[in-house]
């Protein structure tokens, strides 16, 4: 019975170590042309703003080339839109968005909810 619980006691320690999030390793950082081999995985995303487009209830960040050639898009829908600011500015941008990417309509795409997802970069560090 001693050794049951000291063995259950290691387990929930060994538990409790592997669930530290300062243990966790950052999302791989991928470019937009390989975001179609990481669905529904969390990744960091990097690629620059060719088109915004803003409809009444959602903002598409279409990265490297518009639509319909964008290789990835960025999603922000209406009711987040105000905490990123002037959406229209990131247009020609270099930028990396971390988070899950989606596959919708054939296409990847990642759903931006908080500014913390989105990060823009000095010109020569993207890619």
């Amino acid at each position: 019975m001693k050794l049951f619980c000291f063995l259950l006691a290691m387990l929930a320690c060994a538990l409790k170590l592997s669930a530290d999030p300062t243990n966790s390793v950052p999302p791989l950082k991928i470019g937009t042309d390989q975001a179609t081999n990481y669905y529904d995985q969390a990744m960091t995303v990097t690629g620059k703003v060719a088109q915004v487009t803003l409809h009444k209830s959602i903002i598409f960040l279409n990265l490297d080339q518009p639509y319909p050639d964008s290789p990835f898009a960025l999603v922000i829908f209406a009711d987040d839109a105000p905490k990123f600011g002037d959406i229209k500015a990131l247009y020609g941008q270099d930028v990396e968005a971390t988070g899950k990417i989606k596959k919708y309509h054939d296409k990847p795409e990642m759903v931006l909810q908080s500014t913390n997802q989105l990060k823009v970069l000095p010109s020569d560090t993207a890619k």
